[in-house]
């Protein structure tokens, strides 16, 4: 009877053990405030989007969560810092679609896939073929044909050599045998002037950046770039005429690589559950953004394959920053 006993009450010590343990491996997170590097100065839908989720983030925290701005070297200064922190979570960061071209045109002070880790992706950023008003072309296939009979007489502007939107432009040479000629700006303020003002006939940016002037009639909707239309502003696409001729731009979260897995899985939970809130998707959806939110495993494949393909797309076009 003792043996039983005593067999007894181990069995039920290793049973209260084994049902303590998910409550022990809970993660405690965060315990002090949280860092979220954008690569940007403030402004701009990037900071924007960030300090909405932020906001919510503070409630269901606890804790503060500060937005540090770290512009410079077309994104490289904000990664390195994001991918020098201490991986516990605390210090995690914005990237955009340079994330994925940086490791074919420029020496990085980091390994793009072994130094960092996916957290999401926030949102699909629509960039877009924009023309002035007077341009002699309304689709993209009279672009291509207009540029085909007048090779090397179509600029295009963009926010800078090695962008999204420059690639973009690049993708469409090669695939359709246009001859846009790239014309890089230091921002879109300055790309936007001369569009206006005549001197170029055409760029590609952001649909949220050129929004204001597009819907005043002062710039016109050539095509969108991504792989399907925005749900509010429901331009036809580039793939629609060109299929294959995509540029797909985003906001995603990383975090240093060696960060703990469960607290991975926390920050990505906690980060789409703000998301999803309807004040938040209003907003994302205003500033012509559209919702994400993958899994941590979905961002890391999406980030593996867009550093192959626009690797192909820099080396055919022999793309080279000076």
């Amino acid at each position: 009877m003792n043996l039983l006993r005593t067999c007894t009450t181990a069995l039920l010590l290793a049973s209260s053990v084994f049902a303590a343990s998910p409550a022990m491996a809970q993660v405690v997170f965060p315990t002090r405030p949280v860092h979220w590097i954008v690569p940007f100065p403030p402004g701009g839908a990037a900071e924007i989007v960030s300090r909405v989720i932020a906001n919510r983030l503070r409630v269901v925290w606890g804790q503060p969560v500060i937005i540090d701005n770290k512009p410079g070297a077309g994104t490289i200064i904000a990664t390195e810092a994001i991918a020098k922190a201490p991986p516990d979570g605390h210090t995690f960061g914005l990237v955009i679609t340079a994330f994925v071209v940086n490791p074919s045109l420029r020496k990085l002070p980091y390994d793009t896939l072994k130094d960092l880790t996916g957290i999401t992706q926030m949102v699909s950023l629509n960039l877009a073929l924009i023309a002035h008003p007077s341009a002699p072309y309304n689709t993209v296939a009279e672009l291509v044909a207009y540029s085909k009979a007048n090779p090397g007489k179509v600029n295009f502007g963009t926010v800078g050599a090695g962008t999204s939107s420059h690639l973009f432009g690049e993708l469409l040479n090669l695939s359709t045998g246009s001859s846009l000629v790239h014309v890089p700006y230091k921002g879109s303020s300055p790309v936007q002037a001369d569009l206006l003002g005549g001197s170029i006939p055409l760029m590609v940016d952001a649909l949220a950046s050129q929004l204001p002037m597009i819907t005043s009639g002062k710039m016109k909707v050539i095509a969108l770039t991504g792989s399907k239309r925005h749900p509010d502003f429901p331009y036809p696409t580039t793939a629609e005429t060109f299929p294959g001729v995509i540029a797909d731009s985003y906001f995603g979260l990383i975090a240093p690589a060696a960060t703990p897995r469960e607290i991975i899985v926390k920050l990505n939970r906690d980060i789409v559950e703000a998301m999803a809130a309807p004040e938040v998707r209003e907003r994302i959806l205003q500033l012509g953004l559209i919702p994400v939110g993958s899994s941590p495993a979905e961002f890391d494949a999406l980030v593996r394959a867009e550093i192959a393909r626009w690797a192909k797309v820099i080396e055919q076009a022999k793309i080279r920053l000076d």
